[in-house]
């Protein structure tokens, strides 16, 4: 949707898009730049209601701008990333058509990276998902040298150190799961990278250590899983079992899918 919004869109060296105050005073037709600075203060605090970082968003610089004869003066402005841009135009006059020409600009690029995240997210998860069953594969070879018997009461011994004591059945009655359902089919990314570096660290322990006898190894999977659990609290994270609950890996799988070909059609079209 290429108007007057995306046209004023700048980029910092991070990559991110922003837009500053003294260019929106402008395109949204304040007759001053002093004009649009109530708005932004409303647009701050609705930010602020929000929960948001009002700074993360709206931040204040100083520009040098040429005044005539090789001379410059410092002027202040705002930079602006999306969410404050949207809140702004939230915020400016209903009734002139550049303001409802941003609303939907500003719904239309937000849904647009809410689908972009999403799918990284679900990149994410089947990347890790696939990860996970060659290392448990790896980890049930590693177990039974070890001479564990029973490989789900060792698994169990696992996520009761990740997940404070709640075993496979507890978790999977925790996140609602129904039977069929398999837990690391529904965990989101975060999760499942949690899960992964239990399951590489509990089999490198095992053949590192050279740790034989059920009981032994099944406590040393338990104390990785603890650790893992230490590590996620010491860095402020959310327990795994308070993580929220994903639609099945299948889904994300044909989402992905689904992704590829349209990009593919899309890419043949333009060759056109």
């Amino acid at each position: 949707m290429n108007n007057i919004f995306e046209q004023s869109k700048k980029i910092n060296e991070h990559g991110v898009e922003y837009w500053t105050a003294r260019d929106l005073y402008r395109i949204l037709e304040y007759s001053e730049y002093r004009n649009i600075l109530p708005v932004i203060e409303k647009a701050k605090t609705a930010a602020e209601n929000s929960g948001a970082v009002v700074h993360n968003h709206f931040v204040d610089i100083n520009e040098m701008v040429a005044i005539g004869s090789g001379a410059q003066r410092e002027l202040d402005d705002i930079m602006l990333d999306r969410y404050a841009c949207y809140l702004v135009v939230q915020n400016s006059d209903p009734s002139k058509e550049v303001v409802a020409l941003g609303q939907t600009y500003f719904a239309i690029q937000t849904h647009r990276q809410e689908q972009a995240d999403s799918l990284i997210e679900d990149r994410k998860r089947v990347m890790l998902r696939d990860e996970i069953s060659k290392h448990n594969a790896s980890l049930a070879s590693s177990a039974k040298e070890a001479g564990v018997a029973d490989f789900a009461r060792f698994q169990n011994a696992g996520y009761k150190g990740l997940y404070g004591g709640l075993t496979a059945k507890q978790i999977h009655q925790r996140k609602n799961l129904k039977k069929s359902q398999q837990i690391l089919d529904h965990m989101g990314s975060e999760e499942l990278a949690a899960n992964l570096f239990r399951a590489t660290q509990a089999d490198a322990k095992l053949r590192r250590e050279g740790i034989r006898g059920e009981y032994s190894a099944s406590l040393a999977h338990y104390e990785v899983g603890q650790k893992v659990r230490n590590t996620i609290k010491d860095l402020g994270g959310t327990m795994p079992e308070n993580l929220p609950v994903t639609d099945g890996i299948g889904r994300a799988k044909t989402r992905i899918k689904s992704a590829d070909k349209k990009k593919l059609r899309d890419g043949s079209a333009d060759e056109n």
